[in-house]
Protein backbone atom coordinates (compact mmCIF):
# COMPACT_ATOMS: atom_id res chain seq x y z
CA UNK A 1 0.00 0.00 0.00
CA UNK A 2 2.84 2.41 0.81
CA UNK A 3 4.44 1.64 -2.56
CA UNK A 4 1.14 2.44 -4.31
CA UNK A 5 0.84 5.76 -2.47
CA UNK A 6 4.44 6.60 -3.39
CA UNK A 7 3.59 5.94 -7.05
CA UNK A 8 0.51 8.18 -6.87
CA UNK A 9 2.29 11.03 -5.08
CA UNK A 10 5.36 10.99 -7.34
CA UNK A 11 3.24 10.85 -10.49
CA UNK A 12 0.98 13.67 -9.26
CA UNK A 13 3.96 15.84 -8.32
CA UNK A 14 5.44 15.45 -11.80
CA UNK A 15 2.16 16.40 -13.51
CA UNK A 16 1.55 19.33 -11.16
CA UNK A 17 5.11 20.56 -11.65
CA UNK A 18 4.71 20.51 -15.44
CA UNK A 19 1.45 22.47 -15.11
CA UNK A 20 3.16 25.07 -12.90
CA UNK A 21 6.09 25.38 -15.32
CA UNK A 22 3.53 25.86 -18.11
CA UNK A 23 2.27 29.02 -16.43
CA UNK A 24 5.71 30.56 -16.90
CA UNK A 25 7.05 28.91 -20.05
CA UNK A 26 5.00 26.87 -22.49
CA UNK A 27 8.17 25.72 -24.29
CA UNK A 28 9.79 24.40 -21.12
CA UNK A 29 6.54 22.75 -20.00
CA UNK A 30 6.15 21.20 -23.46
CA UNK A 31 9.68 19.85 -23.23
CA UNK A 32 8.97 18.16 -19.90
CA UNK A 33 5.51 16.99 -20.97
CA UNK A 34 6.92 15.51 -24.18
CA UNK A 35 9.44 13.44 -22.27
CA UNK A 36 8.13 9.93 -21.76
CA UNK A 37 7.92 10.50 -18.00
CA UNK A 38 4.74 8.47 -17.53
CA UNK A 39 6.23 5.69 -19.64
CA UNK A 40 9.44 5.75 -17.62
CA UNK A 41 7.52 5.67 -14.36
CA UNK A 42 5.26 2.84 -15.56
CA UNK A 43 8.27 0.82 -16.73
CA UNK A 44 10.06 1.35 -13.44
CA UNK A 45 6.97 0.48 -11.36
CA UNK A 46 6.26 -2.66 -13.40
CA UNK A 47 9.86 -3.82 -13.13
CA UNK A 48 10.00 -3.11 -9.38
CA UNK A 49 6.64 -4.89 -8.85
CA UNK A 50 7.30 -7.91 -11.08
CA UNK A 51 11.00 -8.08 -11.93
CA UNK A 52 9.78 -9.29 -15.33
CA UNK A 53 11.85 -7.84 -18.18
CA UNK A 54 9.49 -9.32 -20.77
CA UNK A 55 6.55 -7.37 -19.32
CA UNK A 56 8.64 -4.20 -19.50
CA UNK A 57 9.65 -4.96 -23.10
CA UNK A 58 6.03 -5.66 -24.10
CA UNK A 59 4.80 -2.45 -22.47
CA UNK A 60 7.47 -0.40 -24.19
CA UNK A 61 6.75 -1.89 -27.63
CA UNK A 62 2.98 -1.53 -27.21
CA UNK A 63 3.37 2.12 -26.21
CA UNK A 64 5.43 2.70 -29.34
CA UNK A 65 2.72 1.25 -31.58
CA UNK A 66 -0.19 2.90 -29.78
CA UNK A 67 1.25 6.41 -29.39
CA UNK A 68 0.58 7.73 -32.90
CA UNK A 69 -3.18 8.50 -32.63
CA UNK A 70 -2.50 10.84 -29.70
CA UNK A 71 -0.92 13.21 -32.23
CA UNK A 72 -4.42 13.87 -33.59
CA UNK A 73 -5.29 15.55 -30.28
CA UNK A 74 -2.01 17.48 -30.12
CA UNK A 75 -2.43 18.84 -33.65
CA UNK A 76 -6.17 19.48 -33.63
CA UNK A 77 -6.44 21.26 -30.24
CA UNK A 78 -4.27 24.28 -31.10
CA UNK A 79 -5.79 24.48 -34.58
CA UNK A 80 -9.33 24.69 -33.19
CA UNK A 81 -8.33 27.15 -30.46
CA UNK A 82 -6.68 29.41 -33.02
CA UNK A 83 -9.77 29.20 -35.24
CA UNK A 84 -11.79 30.78 -32.43
CA UNK A 85 -13.49 27.76 -30.87
CA UNK A 86 -13.89 27.82 -27.10
CA UNK A 87 -11.52 25.79 -24.98
CA UNK A 88 -14.21 23.30 -24.01
CA UNK A 89 -15.37 22.80 -27.61
CA UNK A 90 -11.79 22.50 -28.88
CA UNK A 91 -10.84 20.07 -26.14
CA UNK A 92 -13.94 17.94 -26.64
CA UNK A 93 -13.67 17.83 -30.44
CA UNK A 94 -9.97 17.00 -30.21
CA UNK A 95 -10.66 14.16 -27.74
CA UNK A 96 -13.46 12.75 -29.90
CA UNK A 97 -11.26 12.89 -33.00
CA UNK A 98 -8.46 11.17 -31.11
CA UNK A 99 -10.78 8.40 -29.88
CA UNK A 100 -12.01 7.84 -33.44
CA UNK A 101 -8.39 7.81 -34.58
CA UNK A 102 -7.52 5.23 -31.93
CA UNK A 103 -10.44 3.02 -33.00
CA UNK A 104 -9.34 3.07 -36.62
CA UNK A 105 -5.69 2.64 -35.73
CA UNK A 106 -6.38 -0.34 -33.45
CA UNK A 107 -8.40 -1.92 -36.22
CA UNK A 108 -5.51 -1.45 -38.64
CA UNK A 109 -2.91 -2.80 -36.19
CA UNK A 110 -5.06 -5.89 -35.54
CA UNK A 111 -5.50 -6.51 -39.29
CA UNK A 112 -1.74 -6.21 -39.72
CA UNK A 113 -1.31 -8.57 -36.73
CA UNK A 114 0.87 -6.04 -34.90
CA UNK A 115 -1.45 -6.15 -31.88
CA UNK A 116 -3.39 -9.20 -30.71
Amino acid sequence: MIQFLLKVVLSAVIIATIAEIGKRSSILAALFASLPLSTCLAVIWIYIDTGDKEKVANLSMNIFWILQPSFIFLLLLPLLLRCGYSFLSSFTLSLVAMVIGYAGYFSLLKRLKILN
